[in-house]
């Protein structure tokens, strides 16, 4: 099996390479080649057992996707983005690569013809959905995104459902809620502070919220992530019908709770360490986000979550980026 990862330098896309060549196969197939992709060349985290091949480029810049796809991938993992504060700061640069660059590798793969039909799994994002919300959100929803960058993960969504409807791919989109905790460092996802509130304390620096301790919010860990990722691509395609993107379950936390979590997990000193600084741009932002859903669709679907509370969340990040230890 040759698998392709786009945005295999990201957080997530690092997460899912490491997995994939741990495991070596994905599902019941062996992995026998792998094209990762990047604006970077991404680093090879372990002595892979089968071909690794690297590729830093524009996969938004014109003949790029097609020659990605040259290679007849079976199944395509489709990471690559700018994140939500920066597709908002600059409009033009999100279009390009959120719709133009999806846009662009669906039709890659669409003219390769001669019967190739790759398990496509697009990572989408909760910002499709805008206010007003229900108490919770089923997939049902109406998408009414609120962000340029939601609207972007809306278009994407309507074309996998519809180029796999005609047979050109066999796709699969993942609604992922907010990363939490986020390891590395702070990127330009409005959505940052979520994990930078707890990710900076727990190794002794300081950290901005930026909101109020009202906010609530959807979260699932990268250790999630990755599981729902593999599990998209080596699902049953066809019990998800024709409705081919779902929202990923996960954990509806307020700021507060976060705070409190943490109190729980590592002490009120490590609490201590972050500061209140209000910031208009991010509150507008945030204003717009859903807080809670019904991802029962997806769960009987088989995707699953490690976490069942915020404690958990900090737990696990602690233990996989932190080595079971943090700064008290």
């Amino acid at each position: 099996m040759h698998v392709l990862v786009l945005g295999a330098a990201g957080m997530v896309g690092r997460k899912l390479v490491e997995r994939l060549l741990r495991d070596g196969r994905l599902g019941s197939r062996d992995i026998t080649r792998m094209t990762l992709q990047d604006v970077v060349a991404p680093a090879i985290p372990a002595k892979p057992g089968f071909p690794v091949d690297t590729v830093a480029g524009d996969f938004a810049v014109a003949g790029f996707a097609g020659k990605l796809v040259a290679g007849r991938p079976d199944v395509i993992f489709h990471l690559a983005a700018i994140v939500s504060g920066e597709a908002e700061l600059d409009f033009d640069k999100g279009y390009r690569i959120n719709l133009d660059g999806t846009r662009m590798l669906f039709d890659a793969i669409r003219l390769v013809g001669d019967g190739y039909k790759p398990r496509v799994v697009f990572t989408s994002s909760i910002a499709v959905f805008g206010a007003p919300f229900p108490e919770a959100i089923g997939d049902e929803f109406f998408h009414t995104p609120l962000l340029s960058y939601g609207t972007q993960k809306a278009i994407g969504e309507l074309l996998l459902a519809d180029y796999s409807r005609r047979g050109f791919m066999d796709g699969i989109g993942i609604r992922l809620p907010t990363i939490c905790i986020r390891p590395g460092l702070p990127n330009k996802a409005a959505s940052g502070f979520f994990s930078n509130i707890l990710r900076e304390p727990l190794v002794g620096k300081e950290a901005i919220l930026p909101v109020s301790e009202e906010v609530r919010h959807w979260h699932a860990t990268p250790r999630s992530a990755v599981g729902f990722l593999l599990h998209a691509a080596t699902m049953d395609s066809s019990t998800a019908g024709a409705r081919r993107n779902l929202t990923m379950p996960g954990l509806s936390a307020t700021v507060g709770e976060q705070i409190a979590a943490l109190k729980r997990v590592a002490g009120d000193k490590v609490a201590g360490r972050i500061k209140r600084e209000p910031d208009a741009f991010i509150m507008g932002i945030v204003d717009g986000w859903p807080r809670n859903f019904d991802a029962r669709r997806a769960v009987k679907l088989g995707f699953t979550t490690d976490e069942k509370t915020f404690d958990d969340i900090i737990r696990i990040h602690i233990e996989d980026e932190l080595g079971g230890k943090f700064v008290a």
